[in-house]
């Protein structure tokens, strides 16, 4: 059968202010030439302006939209058939951060269409971290909306957020309306909605790449930022390794286990290898790889091989749509 085996996509490489090349050293990638920092690489897109195409060819589909679109039940399964989306609803990236994010939010739903964007909740595994590397998430407990816009003209927001140190392995969920930023030092595998709207609110007063200061979204950030969104913290798996579950996707932390099959019979679901290596359907996969699993895979093909010591990842499932009553 064409869907026996993982299917894999080419990563699509984003050039950012504040991106570095250790997906090069971390996950044996080869960047693109030249001397533009790659901040993002998006392992799974299925965005107009960024399509994901397979790696080989299955079934006449080439990408991640027409497997969507064309060949939904044996992909994706039953369960999402029923889903509205026109397009795959997930977005999936590693980020590369060698320098500090801005301090930015993205919009929730009600917000996003009041504005124009697109709501965007989203989570972070960290899968390195250099010594004191931040994150900033959620603002200190006490901090409203007047101390933050002070704040904001004062050029000292970065004073107000919610800090944590992350080690490799954590993970935080960040709904949408909760203030955020990546530190430098740090690569993370994030898993989000199918969106690309961002509102910068503080930029640490850095140029872009052109030269000129990146422009900010005061005014949109301020209708999206949660103020009663207070100092998060990581997530913890629970007794089945559940680390996030939202109406949106499901995160589990897995590893291969000799003659159990990943995912049930008749089940999609993506594997982001974060440490070690194995093999599932003949397809070898490594530290870094994002593969999609169809929901068309027979068993056998879903028992891993050849694991090494240490192998883990992560089990990214859509949330299928809630029974009509």
């Amino acid at each position: 059968m064409p869907w026996d085996r993982p299917l894999l996509f080419t990563p699509l490489y984003q050039n950012r202010v504040w991106g570095g090349r250790r997906l090069e050293t971390l996950f044996g990638r080869r960047l693109p030439a030249g001397a533009l920092p790659c901040g993002e690489s998006w392992e799974l897109s299925d965005r107009p302006e960024a399509q994901s195409l397979l790696r080989e060819p299955v079934d006449g589909c080439t990408s991640l939209h027409d497997l969507w679109t064309r060949r939904r039940a044996e992909v994706f399964g039953a369960a999402v058939l029923d889903l509205p989306a026109p397009r795959y609803p997930l977005l999936m990236k590693i980020l590369d951060a060698c320098d500090d994010l801005s301090i930015q939010v993205h919009p929730p739903a009600e917000a996003a269409a009041e504005l124009g964007g697109e709501p965007k909740t989203e989570m972070w595994f960290v899968a390195h971290a250099d010594p004191g590397a931040k994150l900033y998430a959620g603002l200190k407990a006490g901090v409203g909306r007047e101390e933050f816009e002070r704040a904001l003209a004062e050029g000292r927001v970065a004073e107000l957020m919610h800090v944590l140190e992350p080690q490799p392995g954590d993970v935080l969920f960040l709904p949408s309306g909760r203030v955020h930023a990546i530190g430098a030092g740090l690569v993370i595998f994030e898993v989000q909605q199918n969106s690309d709207t961002t509102y910068r609110v503080f930029d640490w007063n850095r140029l872009g790449l052109d030269g000129r200061p990146r422009a900010l979204h005061v005014r949109e950030s301020l209708r999206s930022i949660c103020f009663d969104d207070a100092e998060p913290a990581f997530a913890q798996p629970d007794a089945d390794g559940l680390l996030v579950a939202c109406e949106h996707f499901e995160v589990r932390q897995g590893a291969p286990v000799a003659g159990r099959s990943v995912g049930a019979a008749g089940e999609a679901l993506v594997l982001a290898v974060t440490r070690g290596a194995a093999t599932l359907g003949g397809t070898r996969l490594s530290a870094g790889d994002f593969a999609l699993l169809p929901s068309a895979m027979v068993d056998a093909a879903r028992q891993p091989e050849a694991m090494e010591p240490g192998t883990a990842w992560l089990e990214i499932r859509l949330t299928p749509p809630p029974a009509s009553p």
